[in-house]
């Protein structure tokens, strides 16, 4: 194993930051989210010496380590922010929006596979990854916008939750299906459910009585309440990984029961929750965003465009269709429903995990791998900054539209 070089490895990450930082400082001009910087300028140094390098099997694995203790630190941050009682308001509105926001895009992109030729099995598999959104890659906006209480945050953040079941569902189905290339396909549907009751029950027993008593073990400090709020993430986090269930889960799961704690602690918990922002926007979030560009492939829509297209197409319609449908129900309005489906578009990791193992097990051809990778990445580019965009143009409508207390109200 190649040895890191840790002076080359911070040198050039610092020059990542350095340029980042700048352009950061162009985009906040036109009120375009700083952290949309790291994603930008990772996509274009991603042909360069430098993208190359740290792409590189040396930089690559400190890099992603560092990207995923961005999403775990990004989504514990927004776990904080989240009220349950909010959420439980709005909660048949949102698993309809899930099951609308999943299910067309499903059907349109089988039925896509199944004109293409390909057989019903593939097809039900290749629409099944039209169907999760990676919330990673939208929600430290939707904070920088100030929306995470607000209705598009709740069923964004909520609709995005439920659908990491379905991904777990869907690498499940796939591994077994394909026998021994996934770690899932020896654990089996029966130790996820296991692993699902075990969480469940620790988040509980968490909630209820152990983070309380272990508040107050050490003196109330917030260098104390931080060293309990990693202890209580890295837990969390590592469990729902280990048992299938996916780290976001855990980390939104570990904010959520760290609130009450916080709320109690006052300035102590204001004080953690400020250090925690500043550790997620102005570091770990911000490797997110440059992995997430580094290994953003547009140039693979050169090599399958129009089967990417199509794959891109059906997704994005497939969503926006399910979401606006909630409007004639007067779930949510015609600009609450741009926003959200925007939102949900967002799409990377599963699809790509899903992608590399039926081309690993020679189900699928490289064609068809590039074009699947190659919409992936469409989506994590061109969604944050259209949310942005959008959201820049009726913030202060969607700011102002909290989530309500009755289900079928509509501001």
């Amino acid at each position: 194993m190649t040895e890191l070089n840790l002076g080359e490895l911070l040198l050039d990450i610092a020059l990542l930051f350095a340029a980042t930082y700048l352009l950061a400082g162009l985009l906040a001009k036109i009120r375009i989210p700083g952290i949309l910087a790291a994603l930008l300028m990772a996509m274009s140094i991603h042909y360069t010496p430098l993208g190359a390098r740290l792409l590189s099997p040396e930089f690559s694995i400190p890099i992603s380590f560092l990207s995923q203790l961005g999403v775990l630190f990004l989504l514990f941050f927004i776990g904080l922010q989240i009220d349950p009682q909010e959420m439980r308001n709005s909660s048949r509105d949102i698993i309809w929006l899930t099951v609308l926001n999943t299910a067309i895009p499903f059907l349109l992109g089988m039925a896509l596979m199944l004109g293409l030729g390909y057989g019903w099995m593939l097809a039900f598999v290749i629409g099944m990854t039209r169907m999760p959104t990676a919330e990673a890659v939208i929600v430290p906006i939707l904070d920088e916008f100030d929306l995470i209480r607000s209705r598009v945050g709740t069923f964004i953040i909520g609709a995005g939750v439920l659908d990491d079941v379905i991904e777990v569902f869907l690498v499940a189905f796939v591994s077994v299906w394909i026998g021994g290339h996934n770690d899932l396909a020896q654990t089996g549907t029966t130790s996820i459910l296991l692993g699902a009751v075990t969480f469940i029950l620790l988040a509980w027993i968490s909630y209820r009585w152990l983070i309380g008593w272990l508040a107050n073990w050490l003196p109330r400090r917030s260098s104390n309440l931080f060293f309990l709020s990693v202890t209580v993430l890295f837990t969390f986090g590592g469990l729902s990984e280990f048992v299938q269930l996916g780290m976001i889960i855990g980390a939104i799961s570990a904010g959520v029961l760290l609130r009450p704690t916080f709320n109690l602690l006052g300035n102590i918990g204001t004080q953690v929750t400020q250090t925690i922002q500043s550790l997620s926007y102005g570091f770990l979030g911000l490797m997110f965003f440059f992995w997430v560009g580094l290994n953003a492939d547009i140039t693979g829509i050169i090599k399958a465009p129009t089967l990417a297209i199509l794959l891109y197409l059906v997704g994005t319609i497939g969503k926006l269709i399910g979401v606006f449908i909630m409007v004639p129900l007067k779930k949510i309005n015609v600009r609450e429903a741009w926003i959200i489906g925007i939102g949900l578009d967002a799409r990377l990791t599963t699809e790509i995990i899903v992608a590399k193992i039926l081309l690993d097990a020679e189900l699928i051809n490289q064609y068809l791998f590039t074009a699947l990778v190659s919409a992936a990445s469409l989506t994590a580019v061109t969604v944050p900054i259209l949310f942005a965009i959008l959201v820049r143009k009726w913030g202060t409508q969607l700011t102002t539209a909290m989530p309500a207390t009755n289900n079928s109200e509509v501001l």
